[in-house]
């Protein structure tokens, strides 16, 4: 079940991180009180699966689904470059992810 909300707290931060390029500087309300609930809802799960989970790889597991979930959609909304070398990094950054939750059983 850490594992679970750890994801929906990886997903919340792709909320507020993609929330951001909607508020714009944080002049439109709607945009800014979502991006709010998103943030404050990604830092609760993050409390919550911390408990259970190593802090280290819960924290890095969170940014790393806040960073492959923020690239991706700016990619999709925004239609920002995708470039060898970007997917490469996010690779990577996935890579990372897995390994963390693979071998995080075995410490």
């Amino acid at each position: 079940m850490p594992w679970l909300v750890l994801f929906v707290a990886g997903l919340c931060e792709v909320g507020w991180a993609v929330g951001l390029k909607y508020t714009d500087g944080f002049t439109r309300l709607g945009p800014t009180l979502a991006t709010a609930a998103c943030l404050a809802a990604s830092m609760a799960l993050l409390a919550w699966a911390v408990k259970s989970l190593p802090l280290g790889t819960a924290y890095a597991v969170w940014t790393g689904i806040g960073a492959v979930g923020a690239v991706t959609l700016g990619v999709v909304l925004f239609k920002e470059p995708v470039t060898p070398p970007r997917l490469i990094c996010l690779g990577l950054i996935v890579a990372g992810i897995l390994g963390l939750r693979l071998f995080e059983s075995a410490a």
